[in-house]
């Protein structure tokens, strides 16, 4: 196996175990939300219709959103292209924030919610992922 950390500038040592096992909980926590999400839009229940109603959108669109946030968040669980996901993933969340500011949707419960699951999945997967810290590290500023 190639040590990934090993080409880059600034190697970064594995982070403590305690850093990583959050990483992996706040990872985890975005991935059964996707899971959930998707889920409910493939089987498309009647809240889904009803909200998808109310964001104007037509409900024949509800399977496929449902299936590329399944697609999204499966590349977010596999390690090699976890990086991928989380790209996607902020792309789709984007998109979610774009729907509930055009509708003047409250600002924290709904519209932020995006960022909250964006936040959520870039930190866990900085905290989990190696190459990932030395891309993005944080700095003391002083």
């Amino acid at each position: 196996m190639v040590d990934q950390t090993a080409a880059l500038p600034h190697a970064v040592p594995d982070a403590p175990a305690a850093l990583r096992w959050t990483g992996r909980v706040m990872s985890g926590l975005v991935v059964l939300f996707m899971a959930f999400d998707s889920t409910i839009k493939l089987i498309k229940i009647a809240p889904v219709t009803e909200s998808f109603a109310a964001l104007g959108y037509p409900d024949t669109l509800a399977r496929g959103i449902g299936a590329l946030e399944a697609v999204v968040t499966l590349l977010y669980l596999i390690p090699r292209t976890s990086v991928l996901g989380a790209i996607l993933l902020t792309g789709i969340m984007g998109g979610a924030i774009a729907s509930h500011l055009r509708l003047d949707d409250p600002l924290f419960s709904h519209t932020l919610f995006g960022v909250y699951l964006g936040a959520l999945a870039w930190g866990g997967l900085w905290l989990r992922t190696p190459a990932l810290r030395a891309l993005m590290p944080l700095r003391r500023f002083l």
